[in-house]
């Protein structure tokens, strides 16, 4: 491998770890969200005379946590364009 090479790998390096910090937090809540309702709607079964709300907050709680992740994932987009586009 020359010199080149491993700069060159580094910078790709250094670029992934930059870019994965982008919209990390919407992504953890997003996908603590989804565990969430996942957890609750399969409650729902066993929850009685509440097994009404207690699946509502399930599919809220789904609901949320997709758009928090969709939500990230238009973040780390638009991150990764405007640098490519500082590059050129």
């Amino acid at each position: 491998m020359t010199s080149s090479d491993t700069e060159t790998a580094a910078r790709v390096a250094t670029y992934r770890a930059e870019l994965r910090t982008v919209g990390r937090t919407q992504r953890l809540a997003g996908f603590g969200l989804v565990l969430l309702g996942a957890i609750l709607v399969w409650l729902a079964t066993r929850a009685g005379d509440l097994a009404g709300m207690v699946q509502l907050s399930g599919y809220g709680a789904l609901a949320a946590g997709w758009a928090l992740m969709l939500t990230a994932i238009f973040l780390r987009t638009r991150y990764h364009r405007r640098r490519l586009r500082e590059l050129n």
